[in-house]
């Protein structure tokens, strides 16, 4: 130890300012705005903020709304228990072997790792608040009729937040001069070997493919080593892996939504703008090679939610043979047909597996293993971008006086996607039967034969 102190130098932790909070930074229109060159490049864990979009998101003229389905990821929450273990071990190392900390990491002096594990935070709650009253706000026309039809997946926190969504919704309708309606959530077990459309667990083959894994550490090679050396640089002795390094940045927007106000960690000063970017694209290759088109069976998981969606879209009984749980969606109860407002809650991976599924992105380019790419080369397609914490996609139907059938758009954060795959206007409109033809992979089952073949790890079938 003796050895360590006097070898100790200090590099300095980060490029960046004394990060300072406009508190509050978190709005209902604009969601999290914090520090944005930061923050918005945090993956699936930064906190909902409205996403740049390219075709106005104002409802076009001369056409009328006439059905909106959100599908939404829970709130912010705490680490998943196993990483909220991890972390707590590497605290405790660096605790255990640290003796003298300065600069930015002199926080870690008096830090006590305190995070809980699943569950959503006060942040995350208040962000599924501000969710139900923006989703009133933007549709009301069709809100002041009715109520959402709200589903959840059956964690907990998926649940809280399809209420706390439903509780925003209420209280800006009554707030309008409506009424306090009431509103019930329908639950979808998560049990191991139940068809559920919002969380995926039945594709054998997908359950165990490590493309994610495989594409993440080949990218963690090109950035992360020389942050562990400054890491190491600056804590003597503590000996941080390149993988305690990522559970480090990770820390950053934990503990930032973690504080009710969300407050900009002490983490987050620790690490420069470009190596927030280089996190991002490494949380981003996660999904995209986990659940996305880079993994062979992950549109698949997927298949089901879009034929639910199908269904609501045209008044139709659901044609589905892979995850769809039968018995709820045959009840008109628990399934019901031909209202205008729907509201399902989930995961990220699972919206992830959906937008693939739809070919929301298919024209994002084979994402790079080795090299940075930006959101722009990517197509609008990044964690950050598509499943924040609190992420909403809408599923919009018009009437619009130039056009003799309906017509559909597709929102993700406030981001009116281009629709190319059905022929998307300018407006980023598709007609209703040429984007429910679009979705032919879903209605075909995807791959879901493939899904109890004989694979290679990457969900491929042996030949």
């Amino acid at each position: 130890m003796e050895a360590c102190l006097k070898a100790f130098r200090s590099t300095g932790g980060s490029s960046n300012p004394t990060l300072q909070l406009p508190s509050p930074c978190d709005t209902i229109a604009a969601g999290y705005q914090c520090l944005p060159s930061l923050s918005h490049h945090w993956g699936q864990y930064s906190p909902y903020f409205l996403v740049p979009s390219l075709i106005t998101p104002t409802l076009p003229t001369q056409c009328t709304l006439t059905f909106a389905q959100v599908l939404s990821r829970h709130g912010a929450r705490d680490p998943t228990s196993s990483k909220s273990i991890a972390y707590s071990h590497m605290i405790a190392k660096i605790k255990d072997y640290v003796t003298r900390y300065e600069g930015d990491y002199e926080f870690l002096e008096d830090y006590v790792y305190s995070l809980g594990a699943d569950q959503l935070t006060a942040f995350g709650e208040q962000e599924m608040v501000n969710s139900g009253i923006d989703f009133y706000e933007r549709y009301q026309a069709l809100a002041n009729a009715s109520v959402p039809f709200i589903r959840a997946s059956g964690q907990q926190r998926v649940i809280e937040s399809a209420e706390k969504f439903g509780q925003g919704f209420i209280h800006a309708k009554v707030a309008a001069g409506g009424t306090r309606d009431a509103y019930n959530v329908v639950t979808i077990s998560e049990a191991r070997g139940s068809n559920n459309t919002l969380d995926h667990g039945l594709c054998t083959n997908f359950e165990s493919s490590n493309t994610s894994f495989v594409a993440q550490n080949t990218y963690t090679s090109t950035f992360i080593p020389s942050i562990t050396t400054r890491l190491n640089d600056n804590l003597l002795c503590a000996n941080l892996t390149d993988a305690d390094t990522i559970s480090f940045m990770d820390l950053c927007p934990y503990e930032t939504v973690a504080d009710p106000l969300g407050t900009i960690s002490p983490f987050c000063a620790l690490f420069t703008q470009s190596e927030w970017e280089n996190y991002d694209y490494y949380q981003t290759l996660g999904k995209y090679y986990g659940f996305g088109p880079g993994n062979p069976l992950g549109p698949t998981q997927g298949v089901g939610f879009v034929n639910e969606l199908i269904a609501r879209l045209t008044s139709a009984p659901v044609r589905d043979h892979t995850s769809v749980n039968q018995t709820l969606d045959a009840n008109s109860t628990t399934f019901p047909l031909g209202r205008s407002i729907y509201a399902d809650f989930g995961h990220d991976n699972d919206m992830t597996a959906v937008f693939a599924a739809m070919g929301l992105y298919n024209n994002t380019p084979p994402l790079s293993t080795t090299e940075l790419m930006t959101v722009e080369e990517m197509k609008g397609y990044s964690a950050a971008w598509t499943v924040p914490f609190a992420a909403r996609a809408v599923f919009e139907k018009l009437q619009c006086e130039d056009a003799a059938e309906e017509m559909v758009r597709v929102l993700v954060n406030g981001r009116v996607l281009p629709l190319d795959q059905c022929g998307g206007d300018t407006l980023g409109r598709c007609t209703l039967s040429a984007f429910v033809s679009s979705l032919s992979f879903a209605q075909d089952g995807g791959h879901w034969d493939r899904c109890f073949t004989s694979t290679s790890n990457d969900g491929t079938p042996e030949t």
